[in-house]
């Protein structure tokens, strides 16, 4: 078994672990609101283009960039990718359905490709990934590799690493680098965090590393 592969199955491991809660079961069946600059649509192929500032929400779920593709397949499940403005990254966030008095629970991540797979529930964050969870408005796991997966249903993610610089540049990503995460124990008031909820600054701090 390779070292990334390991990798990934640990951090799955982990992430079970922490307890974390399950999605906002509605967010999937509510319609997606958008605003932006410009939209191109066409109706023949049930395909969409925004640009410009462009800000999607789906129930609880918020994602921002400069450029989102939306289509729907033909069983009318809908799909999206956002693209950031260059050297910007675009922003996905969403809120966790936590048990009665429970503290607030919310996932948000990063990407300079964020995709949206209405059918499978699943987000892709890809290159500079990153994935964080804030429980009280505190964080509670930030996760970072060049691809990020991570399904709202089953609360399972995978993280590939970023190319090593040696690396030729028609290798895929993931293929070299590592995987950097910090997962904070089940049942553990998270360790007071500077950065509010919907920061978009990385944490410095690192509690596990993996190839």
């Amino acid at each position: 078994m390779n070292s990334k592969l390991i990798t990934c199955l640990l951090l799955t491991a982990l992430a079970g672990a922490t307890g974390l809660a399950h999605a906002e079961r509605a967010d999937r069946d509510k319609p997606m609101n958008i605003e932006s600059d410009a939209l191109r649509h066409d109706d023949l192929t049930q395909t969409s283009v925004f640009t410009g500032n462009v800000v999607m929400t789906k129930g609880t779920i918020v994602l921002r960039g400069e450029q989102l593709d939306v289509r729907q397949d033909a069983e009318g499940y809908q799909h999206g990718v956002v693209k950031a403005a260059p050297g910007q990254r675009a922003y996905f966030r969403q809120k966790r359905d936590t048990a009665p008095g429970a503290p607030e629970e919310v996932i948000e991540g990063e990407g300079e490709i964020i995709e949206y797979n209405g059918k499978t529930d699943d987000v892709k964050f890809i290159r500079r990934g990153q994935l964080r969870r804030y429980t009280g408005g505190q964080l509670s796991d930030d996760i970072m590799g060049s691809v990020i997966t991570y399904n709202n249903l089953t609360d399972v993610f995978t993280v590939d690493g970023a190319k090593r610089s040696n690396e030729p540049s028609s290798a895929p990503a993931g293929s070299g680098g590592r995987v950097r995460a910090i997962l904070a124990p089940k049942n553990t008031t998270p360790a007071p965090s500077s950065a509010p909820a919907q920061t978009l600054q990385p944490s410095d701090a690192l509690k596990l590393q993996g190839n």
